[in-house]
């Protein structure tokens, strides 16, 4: 068989339902295996860069490896965004890339690039086959490493004569057998001891308790200590708990500032998160200012990067906080009794003006409260993160720390096919669905269901918005004619409506959305020239250079 082949059979044989990307002369010969493997279907993209985006969502949400492919040279390039991005959100990613013959390397052949060097600093592992012996081997290896310790993007990066060459039917090994990395229980009685030496404290809550919500929420209530997410975490923990106190960081919550900022707590327990800046209002020093700092990751080099960290827990999120409850149930079980009954969820906001705000309210009320939110990154994003109710778990993706304009299109579609029966809706801006709008089509071809909401304001909003408060002035290139983002569907035969005042959005309109066996686009034709709830950002652009 072709060296190829025994790849994909062992991707086949690990589970991968979807391999994402474009072919291309250097990568043909993949494409071309995969008539004869029906288990595994082309998720054909209009970029690779949106494939990229697109494979990081079905690995998160898929919770399994995903693969992601792109030819040598610039299909190679456009996939490092989302390597990157894959690091950052500890996601297995499996990077595959065409390269030139080995017998032309140095010849500037077409599309020749030495693309092992570049991955090496955005992926756990890049390398270049030069045998087709060891190309199966290579991919064994390349996928074990993304899969265990932490887990993260991989590249292997392979000439077009490795793919081809003829090889005897190799045995296929099966998948590595993943296990979470357990906690040192030591470590935990140390933590349980001190927890139970002070009176009170705050659980700060990262995008990597998301395999650990029911813990998150069953540890606090035995402490009845207050929850704070992250902006990149928003969605994991319902608004409506008691103990929660909002989101902190960008565009974060006021009560959950000033529980921070005014001293409340004397224990600060972060759970999953890497406390960079987004989620720390610029590293602002009050976070861990007279507390004690316990911080549970699965990624040791998170610990003391700008916060003094006292107890630093070393495991997986889940067996990490399951074995703190154990311990807290044996040692002060008198302590805390909390009893958490779930309410209905009520939503008070007054909606009348037609601004973001309410026009995302308003959606979010007619829509299934398990609808899945994919945001990209503009200043809806803001309101998105301080307005939107997270009213079930698991029902925002915000790619706060690595996303680029457009991402949150790709995400919408590997988060459908992850979750079929989940309804998903993407909510983008006019400069993003000019940058990975043609995912659409992407979405039509594969009968998605998705509906695109893009906020159309005709201008770079976050970079207006951002001038203005940074230098008082913003350039007048940063707006643009105005387009009609429902023409340009209606152009590729894909469903749309448009709204113009906060009247239009209704259920019948609603309905007529989702009735679509495939993806509908909702433009939104607003001007907000309300600055965008940034939280002490505000602040800090405002203040920028004085």
């Amino acid at each position: 068989m072709k060296a190829i082949r025994g790849v994909l059979n062992y991707l086949s044989n690990g589970g991968v339902k979807y391999v994402f990307g474009i072919p291309a002369g250097s990568v043909n010969a993949f494409f071309d295996e995969l008539y004869d493997i029906p288990e595994m279907t082309p998720i054909v993209t209009k970029h690779e860069g949106a494939a990229s985006y697109m494979a990081a969502a079905y690995a998160k949400y898929s919770e399994s490896l995903s693969v992601c492919i792109g030819c040598s040279g610039p299909g190679g390039t456009n996939l490092v965004t989302g390597a990157a991005n894959a690091m950052r959100e500890h996601l297995p990613l499996l990077f595959l890339t065409g390269a030139v013959p080995i017998h032309t390397n140095g010849l500037n052949a077409s599309q020749e690039l030495n693309a092992q060097p570049i991955y090496e600093s955005v992926t756990k592992y890049s390398v270049t086959v030069k045998n087709s012996s060891e190309l199966l081997p290579t991919i064994v290896k390349a996928v074990e490493i993304a899969l265990t310790g932490i887990p993260g993007p991989v590249h292997v990066a392979v000439p077009i004569d490795v793919q081809l060459d003829l090889i005897d039917d190799p045995d296929i090994p099966a998948f590595p057998n993943v296990k979470n990395q357990e906690p040192d229980l030591e470590i935990i009685n140390k933590v349980v001891e001190k927890i139970s030496e002070h009176q009170d404290g705050i659980i700060f809550v990262g995008q990597g308790a998301r395999g650990a919500v029911n813990q998150v929420i069953e540890l606090a209530e035995l402490l009845n200590m207050s929850i704070l997410t992250t902006p990149q975490a928003k969605g994991l923990i319902r608004d409506d708990h008691p103990l929660f106190k909002g989101v902190f960081g960008f565009a974060g919550h006021e009560e959950a500032s000033i529980l921070v900022n005014e001293g409340s707590g004397d224990t600060l327990l972060v759970i999953g998160s890497s406390l960079g800046e987004t989620a720390t209002n610029n590293w602002n020093p009050n976070l861990t200012k007279n507390r004690h700092v316990i911080q549970v990751d699965i990624d040791e080099s998170v610990f003391n990067r700008k916060y003094h960290v006292d107890l630093p827990v070393v495991g997986d999120t889940r067996l990490s906080l399951q074995a703190l409850i154990t311990e807290v149930k044996k040692r002060i079980i008198d302590k805390h009794i909390y009893s958490y009954r779930e309410q209905p969820f009520e939503d008070n906001q007054d909606i009348k003006e037609f601004n973001s705000q309410n026009v995302l309210v308003a959606l979010q009320k007619l829509l299934p409260d398990t609808t899945r939110y994919t945001i990209d990154i503009g200043e809806f994003m803001s309101y998105v993160i301080h307005y939107m109710h997270v009213k079930a778990p698991h029902t925002f993706d915000i790619n706060v720390h690595f996303g680029a304009m457009g991402t949150g299109i790709g995400s919408a579609i590997g988060s459908k096919l992850a979750e079929p029966e989940r309804d998903v809706v993407c909510i983008t801006g006019d400069g993003c669905f000019f940058m990975h709008g043609m995912e659409i089509l992407t979405a039509k071809e594969y009968q998605l269901s998705i509906v695109f909401v893009v906020m159309n304001n005709a201008r770079l909003g976050m970079v207006y918005h951002g001038h203005n408060l940074q230098y008082q002035r913003s350039h007048s290139r940063f707006e643009q004619q105005p387009v009609s983002i429902s023409a340009m569907a209606d152009s590729l035969g894909v469903r749309s409506a448009r709204v113009q005042r906060l009247d239009d959005i209704t259920l019948e309109l609603i309905d007529f959305l989702r009735l679509e066996n495939g993806p509908v686009v909702l433009e939104v034709e607003l001007v907000d020239h309300n600055t965008p709830p940034m939280g002490d950002r505000v602040k800090f652009l405002s203040s920028f250079g004085k």
